[in-house]
């Protein structure tokens, strides 16, 4: 068995591996770059090591850097986790110099899944069901256009080393297809450093489903059942689950035995994962493998009860599989969450700062894989990942609704988050029917995300809640002592609720257990009451509550004489006013928002990497302005209208604030 292994890695994969080297009695070392000083996974490692400035190339992506750590600790082993040297096969050929042991499959094996070409032809050999396509190389447009004619539009055009949804195009026509091929070529010779594009058939309204497998050195391999992905966006996974709801017996078994086909294809060891995307008469075509563990492992481990980062280590010590195929069993269904630090409302621009406030959720079938910590950092150099939140029942639907209570109770500040988008998509009709495709976002969410527009089961609950919250409020200020004779604070028991441009009507009554909330329905002519029994304080963030027999849980900001609400993928604002302030505030003026369109404002916190214009000069609509980075995400900025550049305020190199100026029109 190794004695000590080395996590090539940062975050919340390093703090999952370490989880199970110590159960496993293994010694642990982390590494670490000058924004990490403070991580967690730095703390729970048993030694860490330095490796150099806070920039990816300078640390973690240093292969020099991570094998001298690797000699300073005495580590035998590494385990590379996901992203950075996770499937360079350079790293894997440097640890076999130094004599330690790669937490993952051979050189050969990485190098030829990582070529979508290379994979495609393997795998074709392989007897693997692959998308209609052409596997060599494109030379350029106009063969392009000649190889998708005779595939049928539409069509993808990707690049060869392409990931992560970069150097990818969906073509519908000739225009489209040159277009296309243009673009995807100048991205993936930006991002890969490598131009080669090869086209295949494009699968409307396809699932994004994958196979999970594990092979050791001595002939076994096995699947552990299947994980559907196709809650994604922008090609990048939101949401995933297991079991597929899609998937029969007969169909998972026939991908799970090609998936095994293609690892023995390639002498795989260690864990894997075979991508695929099926159509609505569930053919299914191989889409790419990839040769490291998956972040969405986490449901493969609770529906098989297997824990996947052991079996890796195992089988890098040597040992054979102690499993066969007939011991591989689901039971229940999982679903994973993943939980970003960026802002939906601003088209999911990363967010970076401090967590001034963090609690995790617990509970019955609740699991978070996280990387973080109240009063930690969350660094503008790194994914912006701060956990994976899992939930597990014995149905899809238990599944389903412990998510959505566990995201309702999952209190994150100091940064925006994406939580309330992840309810909104919990709840949604069309996700709790199963009907899933890789563009669910996109139809769904056409114009992007609202978290006011998110139509809740019990639209009565936000101010029912926010009626109850403000009573409490009320009666504290009539028991503050040292107020005047004849003008004490009186608590009042009818308010009306303002939120969403709507007026509601709300009597608070106290009960023995809580409040007895009234409210009347105008439209209607209806009042409904509901029995809130809660022993909510002022200031807990949380309001939980039984509101007529149902727990729920709300999120409640008191922010002046209003108060922001959290639930369900809602987010309100809501002002409690006396009935006579009410119909006051119906013909008070709305002040007109200070127009910013004469400026250009970072959309995010980050690296201002290029500045492409000079004072004084003419720019026209759509022309490149500026090109901010954060998060390995690089946003160019570009101008939405003919002007002159009048005022330059931010300078190449220097870190930007959300909403700064960077430069000024006339």
């Amino acid at each position: 068995m190794l004695k000590k292994i080395l996590v090539a890695n940062r975050g919340e994969i390093a703090c999952r591996v370490f989880t199970t080297a110590k159960k496993m009695g293994i010694a642990t070392v982390a590494v670490y770059s000058d924004a990490d000083r403070d991580a967690l996974h730095v703390q729970m490692a048993d030694e860490a090591v330095y490796i150099g400035s806070s920039a990816s190339t300078e640390s973690y992506l240093a292969i020099d850097k991570v094998i001298q750590a690797c000699r300073d600790s005495g580590a035998d082993a590494v385990h590379p986790g996901y992203g950075f040297l996770s499937e360079n096969s350079e790293f894997r050929d440097a640890l076999d110099v130094a004599g330690i042991t790669f937490i993952g499959p051979g050189k050969k094996t990485i190098e030829s899944m990582g070529d979508k070409i290379t994979s495609k032809l393997i795998a074709e050999k392989a007897g693997v069901s692959c998308i209609p396509g052409y596997t060599d190389v494109v030379r350029d447009a106009d063969h392009a256009v000649e190889i998708s004619a005779e595939i049928g539009y539409p069509v993808m055009l990707k690049a060869s080393a392409g990931g992560g949804g970069k150097g990818m195009r969906v073509a519908w026509d000739d225009t489209d297809c040159r277009d296309g091929f243009e673009r995807a070529t100048n991205e993936a010779r930006s991002s890969f450093g490598d131009t080669r594009i090869f086209i295949e058939k494009y699968i409307q309204q396809p699932r994004h489903i994958e196979i999970q497998i594990m092979a050791d050195g001595h002939g076994n391999v096995i699947y552990l059942g299947e994980r559907e992905c196709s809650i994604q966006r922008r090609h990048q996974k939101v949401i995933e689950e297991a079991p597929s709801p899609f998937l029969n017996p007969a169909t998972r078994q026939k991908m799970g035995e090609q998936s095994c086909a293609l690892a023995r294809a390639v002498d795989y060891q260690s864990a894997g994962t075979v991508e695929f995307i099926a159509d609505a008469d569930m053919n299914f075509y191989f889409l790419e493998m990839n040769t490291r563990l998956q972040v969405e492992h986490p449901v493969t481990e609770l529906v098989t009860g297997q824990d996947l980062v052991e079996l890796m280590i195992r089988v890098a010590a040597g040992e054979p599989l102690a499993l066969t195929q007939e011991d591989i069993s689901l039971k229940g269904w999982a679903m994973e969450s993943r939980v970003y630090a960026e802002d939906p409302l601003r088209n999911f621009m990363p967010s970076t700062g401090r967590l001034s406030g963090y609690a995790e959720p617990q509970g019955d079938g609740v699991r978070v894989d996280s990387g973080v910590y109240e009063g930690g950092e969350v660094s503008m150099f790194y994914d912006p990942m701060i956990a994976k939140l899992i939930t597990f029942g014995d149905s899809r639907n238990q599944a389903i609704e412990r998510m959505v209570e566990a995201l309702d109770n999952y209190y994150i500040r100091g940064v925006n988050h994406n939580i309330s988008f992840l309810n909104a998509l919990m709840v949604h009709p069309r996700f709790i029917e199963g009907r899933l495709s890789t563009n669910f976002i996109a139809d769904e969410f056409p114009d992007g995300f609202n978290a006011d527009l998110v139509v809740q089961d019990d639209p009565s609950i936000v101010p029912v809640v926010a009626a109850a919250v403000h009573q409490l409020y009320e009666e504290r200020a009539s028991l503050l002592s040292g107020q005047l004779a004849g003008h004490e604070h009186v608590a009042a028991v009818d308010w009306v609720v303002v939120a969403g441009g709507q007026q509601t009507k709300a009597t608070v009554e106290l009960m023995d257990k809580g409040y007895l909330v009234s409210l009347d329905d105008s439209q209607k002519g209806l009042q409904n009451d509901y029995q809130v029994e809660t022993d909510w304080s002022l200031g807990d963030p949380l309001f939980i509550a039984n509101i007529n027999g149902k727990k729920v849980s709300v999120q409640v900001e008191a922010t002046g004489s209003s108060y922001r609400l959290f639930y369900r993928g809602a987010e309100i604002t809501a002002q409690l006013l006396s009935p006579k302030a009410a119909m006051l505030s119906k013909h008070m003026h709305i002040k007109e928002p200070e127009d910013m369109s004469r400026f250009l404002l970072s959309p995010m916190p980050g690296l201002l990497v290029k500045l492409a214009v000079e004072l004084g000069q003419e720019v026209k609509e759509g022309e490149e302005l500026a090109v901010v980075e954060a998060m390995k995400m690089e946003n160019s900025l570009r101008a939405t209208q003919d002007g002159t550049v009048t005022k330059i305020s931010a300078t190449e190199g220097e870190s930007l604030r959300v909403d700064e100026i960077i430069l000024e029109f006339a």
